[in-house]
């Protein structure tokens, strides 16, 4: 398929959102048999061709064996090669996708172990490896020579001149972001490898032909050296080793195949498994891209290797992509912010939680302070600083009543959650009040001249502003009378939607515990401390309560004065925070184009059968989000977080950064303008995704 087909830049390709399907192939082979060799390398060419990938990786002297030893002298076997390479370029032509094959090669009277680079017919270029072992079990220096012992940088092959050597990055003019290297085996193993200097010079997918013999404990080091490689040079890592039918006379081979992505293994093959094999994976070349722009010490770093790097010499070649909708496999995890692993999920709700609690600790520290004021409304986020302030007072050895809990209810407040807040202040043993803010506010509103002064149902954002402003108000007042320091509560996720009012509580404190931890990591947070039974019975139905209550901001009455349930949702006005905080994380974390945050959401939240569920998301509570929905909800959120809410975040209080994904600190992760204009990111997601 040409460029710029309907299939790969349908929507629903990956290959229209900046990834790349890559497999790792193992086949077969037989010693010194290159015509069996070339055939069971084709079968797996063509099955991943068939399967969407646009570059197959095989081991190293796939074509020949890797366990021949003196027969590569032997120039029978060399022109066996040579006609099993004539073989697998020619059918080459058939295969979408480039090809990298191992394979000796002659030269000048040396011989090289070399990676031929493959292209719909045509020889991109030719690597020779650079490093031989020459120690315990092998004895490679016997047989070849390295790529330093070359004096030319072409040579000929099948009558055609090509580019040769180690220097070499392949370009993939129709892929953005798609640059490869390639090394062998050993190559990887050193300890100044030449795919650094590649990954500085550009190359996004680093590719290992391997041969890789096993012995006990050699797995776990092989992936420990791919994922650490990876993850050092912020790239792709391909991995394949030899396997089934290599000489056991002194060996045994367990044909190891690996897919790695930034240090994470995205496939791998079952090792010691009879036939061929073939994993195939989806790397993110964007997330690459986007990791890199900005660790600014990658470029420092590639600077300091400048005259190194001019040395490497780009082929540029123009890949088809596949003729048919290739649609997204990786799994994209429907909480960002959430482990669903609940190993993993415990651990990182335990480290956020010593990170919380280490800050304010910090903070009441430095200031000589001992008591803290918190404002505790029954809600999600003033309970998580709620049990942080708890927690803080039982590090610095001080008595619980000096937090001092305030629930102030006011006109909109619903039993629930002024019961959930009783409960929460008594069972955590604070030094609990009750204020009513009605009267404070009443007045407020009649000096104001307001209709809801005098009966009137007007309910505007005056009417609920002067609630928010005068529960703060008395907070800050009562800091002061206590000689305390107010404790804020607002999340991440309202932060970054502007679901806080500027100044008051959720926005504005002197010291905020949860101003970089999303909503949807907060309700885990809670969970957390519910299961490990830190607070006992009483406490954890408390705190079940709080989990089980609709999050409103309750600042508009019921019409029924003797409702349990808040009037408004906030989920209705900002949208799910479910699908808010997957749409903060990759705008956030890696600045990603509207359309491929929708394409993203959509893989993750349209089939509840498509990802995993974190254990404790209900069944009744896991969502699905067509496309429509997302892009819906995403344009409300572009809306709020680029250009109606900035000017919240820029007067943040300080706050501790939790996790990678982000802060909104303007003195840390994220420094924007007031006055920006979410217009190219609505134009982007309006003309490029569908619906």
């Amino acid at each position: 398929m040409q460029e710029g087909s309907t299939c790969a830049t349908s929507f629903a390709s990956l290959y229209r959102h900046g990834f790349v399907r890559v497999a790792v192939a193992v086949p077969e082979v037989r010693v010194a048999d290159p015509a069996f060799n070339v055939e069971r390398s084709l079968d797996l060419a063509h099955r991943a061709a068939r399967e969407g990938a646009i570059m197959t990786v095989f081991p190293e002297l796939g074509l020949s064996s890797y366990s021949a030893e003196d027969l590569f002298h032997q120039d029978a076997l060399q022109d066996a090669v040579d006609t099993a390479l004539d073989r697998f370029v020619e059918e080459s032509r058939r295969i979408t996708g480039v090809l990298v094959v191992g394979a000796p090669m002659r030269l000048d009277g040396r011989l090289f172990n070399c990676a031929v680079v493959v292209h719909r017919g045509e020889i991109l270029g030719v690597v020779p490896k650079s490093y031989l072992p020459n120690y315990r079990e092998f004895y490679e220096k016997r047989q070849f020579v390295a790529a330093r012992d070359t004096t030319v940088d072409r040579i000929s092959v099948g009558g055609r001149s090509v580019p040769f050597g180690n220097d070499l990055l392949f370009d993939a003019s129709t892929v953005a972001g798609f640059v490869f290297h390639v090394e062998i085996c050993e190559d990887g193993w050193v300890p100044m490898p030449l795919s650094g200097y590649a990954a500085l010079g550009g190359a996004t997918v680093l590719i290992n032909l391997s041969a890789s013999n096993i012995v006990v404990g050699k797995a776990d080091y092989r992936r420990q050296l791919c994922t650490g490689h990876s993850a050092r040079y912020i790239a792709g890592y391909l991995y394949a080793a030899a396997g089934s039918g290599e000489s056991t006379t002194d060996l045994a081979w367990d044909g190891h195949a690996l897919v790695c992505e930034n240090g994470e293994v995205l496939a791998e093959s079952e090792r010691f498994a009879g036939g061929g094999q073939l994993v195939t994976a989806d790397v993110d070349l964007q997330r690459l891209a986007a990791d890199r722009m900005r660790m600014t010490s990658f470029t420092d770093n590639a600077r300091d290797h400048r005259d190194r790097l001019r040395l490497l010499r780009r082929v540029t070649f123009a890949p088809t992509l596949p003729d048919t909708v290739v649609r997204l496999r990786r799994e994209i995890e429907r909480f960002p912010y959430v482990p669903a692993d609940p190993a993993g999920r415990n651990e990182r709700c335990a480290e956020v939680h010593h990170i919380q609690v280490q800050g304010l600790v910090t903070r009441l520290a430095a200031t000589g302070l001992q008591n803290v004021v918190i404002g505790v409304s029954g809600g999600l986020d003033s309970t998580q600083a709620l049990i942080v302030a708890i927690r803080s007072m039982d590090r610095l050895g001080l008595p619980r009543t000096n937090v001092l809990a305030y629930t102030m209810p006011g006109f909109a407040t619903s039993s629930r959650t002024l019961t959930s807040a009783r409960r929460l202040m008594s069972a955590l043993g604070t030094t609990a009040h009750e204020i009513d803010i009605r009267p404070s506010a009443m007045q407020m509103l009649r000096d104001l001249n307001h209709p809801a002064a005098y009966g009137a149902a007007v309910y505007d954002v005056t009417f609920e502003n002067v609630q928010a402003g005068e529960r703060t108000s008395h907070l800050f007042r009562l800091a002061n009378h206590h000689d305390a320091l107010v404790v804020g509560t607002g999340d991440l996720s309202e932060l970054a939607l502007g679901w806080s009012t500027y100044g008051v509580g959720d926005q504005m404190s002197h010291y905020n515990v949860n101003a970089s931890v999303p909503k949807t990591l907060i309700r885990y947070l809670i969970s957390w401390v519910i299961e490990t039974g830190q607070f006992g019975p009483q406490a954890a139905a408390a705190l079940q309560a709080v989990l089980d209550t609709e999050i409103s901001p309750e600042l508009i009455p019921s019409p029924d004065p003797a409702s349990a349930q808040p009037m408004q949702s906030s989920e209705a006005v900002v949208g799910p925070f479910d699908l808010q905080d997957f749409h903060l994380y990759y705008l956030l974390r890696f600045g990603y184009r509207p359309s491929r945050i929708a394409y993203l959401a959509q893989h993750a939240w349209s089939d509840r059968t498509r990802g995993r569920w974190p254990d404790l998301v209900p069944p009744d509570q896991r969502h699905e989000y067509d496309l429509a929905t997302i892009k819906r909800w995403l344009e409300v959120f572009l809306r709020r977080f680029v250009q109606t809410s900035q000017f919240k975040r820029s007067a943040l209080p300080n706050a501790p950064k939790v996790g990678s994904g982000g802060s909104l600190s303007p003195r840390g992760d994220w420094r924007a303008p007031s006055d920006a204009s979410a217009q190219a990111w609505i134009h982007e997601l309006s003309h490029d995704v569908p619906g």
